[in-house]
């Protein structure tokens, strides 16, 4: 019986305690601050004049890491002499067992347009593999930052598609190898079927005789460079 009415006392208890609660309507407001650190190679051509255009590459998961020199291999750096004008190249690189920082990448990318002689009318975006996704994400993040996007092999994911129109007003170039077993072809060709209908002068280019490294046909054409230099904010 004492249980039956001790039971009892708390769940009146619990009765009055909602009556008497009360409903707060608020806002919370608070500056924080974000740090962020990343490394990057930049190479930039002294003898310029003028504002230059600049080129920023997001390499793929195995260039990883603090060795700096890394993040050269398979990108436009090994092209320069491909491209018919001074310009800028800029290549982060992403810590080990991480993935790309879009934040971190976009801030540095504002940094280094403030503190040289850069074409912000002609930043332009491109990466491989995993560096293809963040080329995608990043765009798509900031569409109005690049004068075109070329992802190259890049894994797609449902965020993209699900907010495919920010890409609706982007010169954008999508390159992967038919044969890829890394990263399957799928992921461009889906992505592409997505964005075309909005987006008709976004390209597909598939190479079909390529796996996983499409990025040597893509990064050895001088037609890519000519086509990237060209566009223009």
């Amino acid at each position: 019986m004492k249980f039956i009415l001790k039971i009892a006392a708390l769940l009146a208890f619990g009765f009055i305690s909602q009556a008497n609660a009360q409903e707060i309507k608020a806002e919370f407001k608070k500056e924080v601050k974000i740090e962020k650190n990343i490394s990057y190679v930049f190479d930039y051509p002294q003898n310029a004049k003028g504002n230059v255009p600049l080129i920023v590459f997001l390499h793929g998961s195995g260039e990883r890491g603090t060795n700096l020199e890394m993040v050269k291999a398979h990108s436009p750096f090994t092209y320069k002499n491909l491209m018919q004008e001074p310009v800028a190249i800029l290549a982060p690189q992403c810590p080990e067992n991480m993935w790309w920082d879009t934040q971190a990448v976009y801030f540095l990318i504002q940094e280094i347009v403030q503190k040289y002689k850069i074409d912000a009318s002609r930043i332009y975006l491109t990466g491989l593999s995993m560096g293809g996704w963040g080329t995608l994400k990043l765009a798509g993040e900031h569409p109005d930052m690049f004068a075109a996007v070329a992802s190259v092999c890049a894994p797609t994911d449902r965020v993209m598609l699900a907010n495919i129109h920010n890409y609706k007003d982007m010169n954008l170039k999508i390159y992967h190898g038919g044969m890829d077993d890394v990263v399957l072809p799928e992921n461009a060709t889906n992505f592409w079927m997505k964005v075309h209908p909005i987006n008709p002068k976004a390209e597909l280019i598939i190479f079909p005789n390529d796996n996983h490294n499409s990025w040597d046909s893509t990064y050895s054409n001088p037609e890519f460079y000519k086509w990237l230099l060209s566009q223009k904010k």
